[in-house]
């Protein structure tokens, strides 16, 4: 992760440095100079981080049944991936802050073995995977913390009806993950930064659909931030009233292709690719930029670069990356039409 306005302002402090002259000697010159505090940064988020802080990957249920999410609000970064039948499902990343509860749990996909890869060994929590999966989350690089590996860290909410309602506790998982060599947050790409680039278009966010699922994200100017819809409701938090909102949503436009893996009632696996390149929207404060993307092998980080060649800066805060199949664009939301004038018109001469 880079945070270009931490660079510059320390760029400018050692240019000044440079060109300061010492004209006399006091007191204070012969004192032990003290080394500057270097303020950190989380690799995920672009928020002030105190020491890296362990990656837990959560898959999350996306339909209607499974709203509210349990602890979304505090991931650092949200992934929304295609599955069977055109319905989504979510990949929550959590690090800074780990929730008790996290929930709806649901099964991992295809999509997810590559995905996980950049971030090293995170631990990998998910419901379940079908028989002839599980040789592919063997193989890869996750650490398994799925009920058949620790099972004591999930419960069942019986106020939900099932399949929504397998939850787990993030703590306790990581403790036990822990002993596993699973790795803390790292830069997967991310280059962050408060300021808002040049350049872009303004609109009022954007919207994304499968034949059975909806995503839009909707640009609040009181808050710099975007309220997140999903399959048509507005996403709230379970452990509070308040609204689901990303500091930045990259539409990352994905070759999306037919998998070798079948659910029981015939529908097929999409499989989305995110290593390669490829084209994405970014949106953050009320602009999208139009930028290219760029992942060479599984272990390297998603970079996200503008026109002028130049690394395009996300808005520190929770991130939202929707994997789209490139073959179906989003709609970006167009600014609302200014309301008719309502002045009298002088009558006309006679």
């Amino acid at each position: 992760m880079r945070f270009l306005k931490t660079l510059a302002i320390a760029g400018a402090a050692t240019t000044l440095a440079a060109c300061s002259t010492v004209t006399s000697t006091t007191a204070s010159d012969n004192a032990q100079e003290q080394p500057p505090v270097v303020e950190s940064f989380s690799p995920l988020t672009g928020l002030p981080e105190s020491v890296p802080t362990p990656v837990l990957i959560v898959k999350l249920d996306n339909t209607r049944s499974a709203q509210p999410h349990a602890g979304l609000k505090d991931a650092d970064v949200v992934y929304v991936e295609e599955v069977e039948y055109g319905i989504t499902r979510l990949a929550a990343v959590f690090s800074s802050t780990i929730p008790v509860r996290i929930g709806p749990t649901r099964s991992a996909r295809i999509t997810d073995i590559d995905l996980t890869a950049q971030y090293g060994s995170p631990a990998f929590a998910f419901s379940g995977v079908q028989r002839k999966m599980w040789p592919a989350i063997n193989d890869s690089t996750v650490v398994d913390v799925s009920p058949n590996k620790y099972a004591s860290a999930y419960f069942r909410d019986h106020d939900r009806r099932i399949p929504y309602n397998l939850f787990l506790n993030g703590p306790k998982v990581l403790a036990w993950a822990a002993e596993k060599g699973v790795s803390d947050d790292k830069n997967i790409g991310f280059v962050f930064s408060p300021e808002i680039p040049d350049g872009g278009t303004t609109n009022t966010g954007a919207k994304m659909k499968w034949s059975e699922a909806s995503a839009e994200f909707t640009y609040v100017p009181a808050s710099g931030l975007y309220n997140v819809a999903l399959n048509g409701i507005n996403a709230t938090a379970e452990e509070s009233t308040s609204q689901q909102q990303a500091a930045t949503v990259v539409i990352q436009n994905v070759v999306q292709t037919q998998s070798k893996y079948w659910d029981k009632g015939g529908g097929n696996t999409p499989h989305a690719a995110t290593i390669g390149s490829g084209t994405a929207i970014v949106l953050r404060d009320g602009k999208s930029y139009n930028v290219t993307w760029n992942r060479p092998t599984a272990d390297a980080g998603t970079t996200f670069t503008m026109a002028n060649g130049s690394p395009m800066p996300f808005k520190p805060g929770q991130q939202w990356v929707v994997l789209l199949n490139s073959k179906t664009p989003a709609t970006l939301l167009p600014l609302p039409s200014p309301a008719p004038s309502t002045a009298s018109k002088a009558p006309a001469a006679i």
